[in-house]
């Protein structure tokens, strides 16, 4: 599994009974972990650049969110909704014992760490919202609509990686097919059959796909719960899911804030872009 720090595979059990999966990288016990919660269809993968640049000093727990993964599917795909996620993470917390934590949110991620402040701000020491905000466009709800669910497998990993190229290249026009490659291997898993798939239920579709998920939700006041600690906006300058004048009035908001927009990237950046592991570097220099 490449030549990343070392982690353990922990599990802990959601209200409903599922075993769920998170890495544990260690850290130092006398700072709070690193909380990585990922977006709608990724895993713990995904934040191998944030454990290669802070694990150690810092602890990182990333997590696979129920049916990401190593993560038990649901029984019931209606509970693939963001508080249910939320209640998932308080357990995870109370199981393992964390009073406080700085949270790194992509995407729906994003929205948890927003949803986990509103519910107690104390927990949070800073937070990173990685290419998420209380508004999310349409065009870039739209464009994940079109692909979350679609159940498609590849027989050979540069297969896997020509099909992320050829509908995710408007998102990394600078990436190379090393790169895609690494990609496929963050998003998808070699499945019992032996072909290559995305590593998650596709059943996950289902709740968002449904006419009242698109219900609007006034996230500002659980963004504004983030006050007081903090905080770093990333945005991907090409991102189709995060305006430019969100990311200003967010700043706005939550006085102390500070935003970073990564050029000719989308939705959402990997945090392996130049200037991330410096900007997530500053804001831990003022987590208390």
């Amino acid at each position: 599994m490449g030549d990343g720090p070392a982690f353990k595979d922990r599990f802990w059990t959601s209200p409903d009974g599922l075993e769920l999966h998170y890495r544990d990288y260690p850290g130092r016990a006398d700072r709070p972990p690193m909380l990585c919660l990922p977006g709608l269809t990724r895993n713990a993968r995904d934040f191998e650049p944030v454990a290669e640049a802070f694990a150690g000093e810092w602890r990182v727990i990333s997590v696979d969110l129920r049916g990401r993964g190593e993560s038990d599917y649901a029984k019931d795909s209606a509970t693939y909704n963001p508080l249910q996620y939320v209640a998932d993470i308080e357990a995870l917390l109370e199981q393992a014992g964390i009073s406080r934590f700085v949270a790194i949110g992509t995407s729906l991620g994003g929205i948890l760490t927003m949803l986990l402040a509103a519910g107690g701000p104390d927990r949070l020491a800073g937070a990173v919202l990685n290419d998420i905000g209380p508004v999310l466009e349409p065009a870039g709800i739209g464009r994940i609509r079109d692909y979350v669910g679609q159940g498609r497998s590849f027989p050979t990993w540069m297969h896997a990686a020509r099909a992320l190229k050829e509908s995710g290249g408007a998102i990394f026009p600078d990436y190379g097919i090393t790169d895609w490659l690494a990609m496929a291997k963050r998003v998808m898993a070699v499945g019992g059959n032996g072909r290559i798939a995305f590593d998650y239920d596709m059943k996950i579709a289902e709740p968002f796909n449904a006419p009242s998920a698109s219900e609007d939700v006034d996230l500002w006041p659980a963004y504004r719960a983030l006050a007081g600690r903090p905080v770093l906006v990333i945005r991907g300058g090409l991102s189709d899911l995060l305006s430019a004048a969100t990311v200003r009035r967010m700043v706005k908001e939550v006085p102390g804030a500070e935003s970073l927009t990564i050029r000719r990237v989308g939705h959402p950046p990997s945090l392996e872009e130049v200037g991330v592991r410096e900007a997530i570097a500053s804001l831990l220099a003022k987590v208390e």
